[in-house]
């Protein structure tokens, strides 16, 4: 009878210890999937945000140059006027689409960039050609988008 008690309880011992062992090896590997999903998730926000970020500085860009070619063309008749002044507006708003998506640093250099172009748009530059005026703050802004980008 000593025997098969003793036989009985390895035999619990032998359930529970490997009960133990396979409750815990599941719980590793759950939290192993759980960080790599988390990891994944996070890789993938960081794609869709940059092509997001890309996609922005592609039409800002885009945009720009449609208000350098409406200041080069500058003919102050009723037509011109109205497509520049959509093509400030769009300007505009991307400025502000780079504030909310970019830092401020990049943010500062956009908006000086737009006010140079706003300007040239509107009034000859006092001083130099339009060109000069819109190098300083073009590649400023650029450089630091390039930047950016790299990180």
């Amino acid at each position: 009878m000593q025997t098969q008690l003793w036989v009985a309880i390895l035999s619990l011992t032998g359930v529970l210890l490997g009960g133990g062992l396979s409750s815990l090896v599941q719980n590793s590997v759950a939290r192993r999937v759980e960080r790599n999903d988390v990891r994944r998730q996070t890789a993938e926000r960081a794609d869709a945000r940059r092509a997001e970020r890309l996609e922005l500085l592609r039409e800002f860009i885009k945009v720009a140059q449609q208000a350098e070619r409406a200041a080069e063309d500058r003919d102050d008749t009723p037509a011109w006027k109205n497509s520049a002044l959509d093509v400030v507006d769009e300007l505009w708003v991307c400025e502000r689409m780079i504030h909310v998506l970019f830092t401020s640093s990049l943010h500062e250099l956009a908006r000086a960039y737009v006010k140079a172009l706003d300007h040239v748009v509107w009034h000859a530059p006092d001083e130099g050609t339009l060109w000069d005026h819109l190098r300083g703050p073009k590649v400023a802004f650029l450089d630091a988008a390039r930047e950016e980008l790299g990180r």
